[in-house]
């Protein structure tokens, strides 16, 4: 049962080991539930102003590579009220093509904006572009997106 200490009185055998194990059960909780936390104590407010976007697309149709698409991009974020964002981005995209050797150069941007519609519905839409040179014609390839996003 319990033996008899010089410095603390009674204790039981086990006792150093189950005092161990508690402590470093309940660091391992605490380290979790700090990581756990940090993203928001390190969130901050919303930052709005210029930023670097790097992006690269693949393209899979039927299942089978046919090329990839990165954008190097510089852009800029900001609020236009205060339940709508808005962004626009620009710079210069490399288009890889299978078969073909090296990449090329092209032009390229997008712009959106982000609408808070409720506390838990989000529509954003974005219009994008990139430049395409087909039979020595300069034109210019456009994209849109719509989508919403409901967050419970």
């Amino acid at each position: 049962m319990y033996k008899s200490s010089p410095c603390r009185g009674n204790y039981h055998p086990w006792g150093f080991f189950l005092a161990r194990y508690l402590k470093t059960n309940m660091s391992i909780k605490s380290t979790i539930a700090a990581v756990a936390a940090s993203p928001f104590l390190l969130a901050g407010a919303a930052f709005a102003g210029p930023y670097v976007n790097v992006e690269s697309n693949l393209s899979y149709p039927d299942g089978d590579y046919s090329g990839a698409t990165t954008d190097l991009h510089i852009g800029y974020e900001g609020d236009a009220s205060e339940k709508v964002s808005f962004y626009v981005q620009g710079g210069p995209a490399f288009t890889a093509v299978d078969g073909t050797d090296g990449s090329e150069g092209e032009i390229s941007g997008k712009a959106g904006l982000n609408i808070a519609a409720t506390d838990t519905l989000g529509i954003y839409g974005e219009l994008s572009g990139i430049t395409d040179e087909v039979s020595n014609e300069d034109v210019v390839n456009w994209g849109a997106k719509v989508g919403a996003k409901f967050v419970f």
